[in-house]
């Protein structure tokens, strides 16, 4: 996957969930979203989806699948270029 379309998921989050003072360099791909990583909650992940829907057309169908989707920003980029691919 291109690391311009992580680029841009990165920047889908900060812009959806009004992350103020952070830059997307300084968001780690590989990192978990939820919990430790950026510590993200319930709330977080619907405006996700909401946002990925939007921006990507790419449509999370159930709590499972967001399971895997939002782990982390690379495997919500890997999921994004699965659905457009």
């Amino acid at each position: 996957m291109s690391e311009e379309l992580i680029q841009k998921v990165k920047q889908m989050i900060i812009d959806s969930l009004r992350i103020e003072g952070m830059s997307a360099d300084e968001i780690d791909s590989d990192a978990p979203l939820f919990g430790e990583g950026l510590g993200l909650d319930s709330i977080d992940a619907l405006q996700l989806v909401v946002a990925m829907e939007k921006e990507f057309s790419t449509v999370v169908p159930d709590a499972a699948t967001g399971s895997k989707v939002f782990a982390s920003v690379r495997s919500m980029a890997g999921y994004i270029q699965e659905q457009q691919g």
